[in-house]
């Protein structure tokens, strides 16, 4: 499993916080042919992925992928936490994918269209089934309580001011969930921003081949598993070396209340006014630094070299580009 780490000079800590994340969705795939079906439609390696009990957490490597899903062009149409829930010990395959939520129908939908005679189904149970994010110290995550019927996934840390925390989504039926709904908190998104792995929304859909977000660098995709829609392409970009796109993290910071900003929110560099340069992938409001906004953006390698980058238009507010949080791959 990927730690992914970022240094700041932001005071203050978290508390270990339960928030409901409505922005993401559940698929599930199952049946005897689910894990082979998966295989030909994903970026990353599915065969071998170890079976989470219910009452067990699923992590690392083994457990746990990152995946994308790309149409035959080698954009990413979606991406995704993937896991191995079997209903019951000895039952047939249940994988969960985590996913953002405005993409889960049509997700699911295309996913299905590609069955065939495989013994696979495939459910977007996103309207009963909710996910809540749990982050805290990762010893807490040691003690976390998983109920029976609770899908416990463990995502990659995140270090922040020196502080590391542990991330894991949860998902569960409607009808069992506590009678106090958990309540919305955005610490959850910021964390997500910082950890610089990237997840597609409506927005940004079909705009990335996965090197031009980092994905091959955080280990969503598996360059030695066979063919996927788009393989050759996402092959050859990373063999060509023809990736000029890269995500990098950056920060604005405001006299004004901070609010996140829009993926897909364009990029400009004043000398070229009537071409973007990149789009914002996802953002957060600082919890630690008021007036601070953290995102994801996705520009143009000679960007960060030729010029400052804008965010919105070219007289928008000037992005401080800040260290990513691993090491490229070298493409």
């Amino acid at each position: 499993m990927i730690t992914t780490t970022q240094n700041t000079n932001l005071a203050g800590s978290l508390p270990s916080t339960l928030s409901s994340l409505p922005q993401w969705g559940l698929i599930f795939v199952e049946g005897a042919d689910a894990a082979s079906f998966l295989q030909s439609q994903l970026s990353n390696s599915v065969l071998g992925l170890k079976a989470t009990l219910l009452s067990q957490m699923a992590q690392s490597h083994e457990s746990v992928r990152l995946v994308g899903y790309c149409n035959p062009k080698g954009r990413l149409l979606a991406s995704a936490w993937l896991g191995l829930f079997p209903q019951e010990s000895g039952s047939e395959d249940r994988f969960a994918l985590f996913i953002s939520r405005d993409l889960a129908a049509a997700t699911a939908k295309r996913l299905a269209m590609y069955v065939l005679r495989s013994k696979v189904k495939v459910i977007d149970v996103s309207a009963t089934w909710r996910v809540d994010g749990f982050y805290g110290a990762p010893s807490d995550l040691e003690t976390l309580q998983i109920k029976n019927q609770q899908l416990t996934l463990r995502i990659p840390d995140v270090l922040v001011n020196q502080q590391s925390f542990g991330r894991v989504l949860i998902a569960q039926p409607y009808e069992d969930q506590a009678p106090d709904p958990v309540s919305q908190d955005s610490t959850w998104n910021y964390l997500e921003v910082m950890s610089a792995i990237p997840r597609i929304v409506l927005a940004t859909q079909e705009q990335f081949v996965p090197q031009m977000i980092n994905f091959e660098s955080v280990s969503g995709v598996d360059f030695k598993k066979g063919c996927y829609p788009g393989q050759e392409i996402v092959a050859r970009s990373q063999y060509r070396g023809v990736i000029k796109r890269r995500l990098q993290l950056a920060h604005i910071l405001s006299d004004h209340e901070a609010t996140p900003i829009a993926p897909g929110t364009e990029l400009f560099l004043a000398k070229e006014p009537e071409q973007p340069a990149g789009m914002v992938v996802l953002s957060a409001q600082n919890p630690f630094e008021q007036g601070r906004i953290d995102f994801q953006i996705e520009c143009k390698l000679d960007a960060l070299e030729t010029g400052e980058i804008h965010l919105g238009s070219v007289d928008g507010p000037v992005l401080k580009i800040d260290s990513l949080p691993y090491p490229l791959i070298d493409i």
